[in-house]
């Protein structure tokens, strides 16, 4: 069996393992819902899926803005990695539900159409007491308000501080979640719901294109108000919306003290607060043990992360994304669990080649056309600093040499050149892929998740 043995294909093997698992969830009580209500009564597997995905992001996102050092560059990639899928994902609901062989969620149809599109398309539907397009959708909410708050504390040089906030989060859960069991910003709240969205966009919108002090403004306005959103918003109630958003700092926790710049005792202190706190508000017995199951399934998947995991699994992680979701597309269309799989499959993988892969190359492409500008004009908000230790010499050394490399169109000697930049293994890629990670480098990536993202790419 082949194995893939890039650095993070340990979290692609998660969320190769939690796509399918969702999916299984809502197949499963669509055409055995017998068997399956056996199961969930055990286990919420669809819960303990997303909450995989959510330890993935909090370990990585964090990683990924300051690994790019420039809030520009994380919202821009954020963007070109969502949109194109939604947008594809939703104009296939509607064609479905048009077709009548796909139901929306209930109430969508009595709340004012551009508030249901601005909800949807801003990925806060879930938050501002708007129904989604697609039920699946709830999560993006959530994974929303946690790129608000992580580009916050990032723009006041405080993402160091992953573990006090998720433990803090956690603990603020338990009298929250019985003081406000329900949204406040409810169904009925239609104009307060717009303010809301429309805000959100417009500090968004500025922290792209802004510069000094407002889009630092920007930006600690959006993570505040992701905060506010998840405790006033959360229809599941604030005790559970601040377990999730305490379950994403505890996967950065992690990150953190992967990297050594945090104690692996906090990291861990914070991951079990997360999880004592997550089954004191729930209000079910099998969504507790969903998310105790999905701290165990990470913690393993992180202790074994040095090993080779099979090739199928990362690249159903690689797909992740458009497996989760377009699966609640093909429930009244397919007969049978086997064909919904198999046409799931087929369908993820060509969504996405055909969507996500040329999205996510055009927000590199306006991510290196607006490098030299923002770099020039003061676009990175504190530099390697900012969230982070710093960078030693070394390393500083490297990025300019690669930067200048990157922009050389016409590399006479590629293979000099990646040894030059210090891009390990650099002999055994083909020329193209050499010119890929050289180009990463240049714009600020590590050489080693370079190497392994422009090898993926190929």
């Amino acid at each position: 069996m082949a194995a893939n043995r890039t650095r993070l294909a340990w979290l692609d093997a998660l969320r190769g393992i939690a796509a399918p698992a969702v999916a299984l969830h809502h197949s499963a009580w669509t055409f055995v819902p017998a068997v399956w209500a056996e199961v969930d009564r055990r286990v919420d597997v669809g819960t303990w899926g997303v909450f995989v995905f959510f330890l993935v992001s909090g370990y990585i996102i964090p990683a990924s803005l300051e690994r790019r050092g420039d809030l520009r560059a994380f919202w821009t990639g954020r963007v070109f990695r969502l949109l194109p899928l939604l947008l594809a994902a939703l104009a296939l609901a509607l064609l479905l539900a048009y077709a009548g062989v796909f139901a929306m969620s209930p109430g969508i149809d009595r709340r004012p159409p551009p508030l249901v599109a601005l909800a949807n398309l801003s990925m806060l539907q879930e938050l501002l007491g708007v129904p989604s397009v697609i039920n699946v959708m709830w999560t993006l909410s959530y994974e929303m308000a946690f790129y608000l708050m992580t580009a916050g504390l990032f723009a006041v040089r405080q993402a160091h501080r992953s573990a006090p906030i998720a433990v803090v989060l956690a603990v603020a859960a338990v009298p929250l979640g019985l003081l406000m069991p329900g949204a406040t910003i409810n169904g009925g709240a239609d104009l307060v719901a717009a303010l809301m969205g429309v805000v959100v966009i417009l500090v968004i919108v500025v922290t792209v294109t802004a510069n000094g002090r407002l889009r630092t403004a920007a930006a600690v306005i959006g993570g505040l108000l992701g905060l506010a959103l998840v405790i006033f918003g959360s229809r599941i109630g604030a005790g559970e919306g601040l377990v999730i958003a305490a379950t994403m700092f505890a996967g950065t926790a992690v990150w953190r003290a992967e990297q050594g710049t945090l104690r692996p005792v906090w990291a861990v202190a914070a991951l079990l607060t997360v999880l004592v706190c997550g089954v004191l508000v729930a209000d079910e017995p099998a969504w507790a043990a969903a998310v105790v199951l999905a701290a165990g399934v990470f913690a393993l998947a992180f202790r074994l992360r040095h090993r080779p995991f099979p090739r199928w699994l990362a690249h159903l992680g690689v797909i992740s994304f458009s497996l989760y979701l377009l699966h609640p597309l093909l429930l009244r269309v397919v007969p049978n669990l086997v064909v919904f799989f198999l046409v799931l499959l087929v369908l993820g993988h060509v969504a996405y080649r055909l969507v996500e892969v040329p999205g996510q190359r055009l927000g590199r492409r306006l991510n290196a056309h607006g490098k030299f500008r923002s770099t020039s004009t003061g676009g990175r908000v504190g530099g390697a600093s900012a969230g982070t230790s710093g960078s030693d010499a070394g390393t500083q050394k490297i990025r300019r040499r690669g930067r200048v490399m990157g922009e050389d169109q016409d590399l006479h000697d590629p293979g000099r050149q990646g040894h030059e930049a210090g891009v390990e293994g650099s002999s055994k890629m083909t020329a193209a892929q050499l010119r890929e990670a050289l180009a990463r480098v240049g714009k600020g990536e590590d050489t080693q998740s370079a190497k392994a993202e422009a090898e993926s790419d190929q």
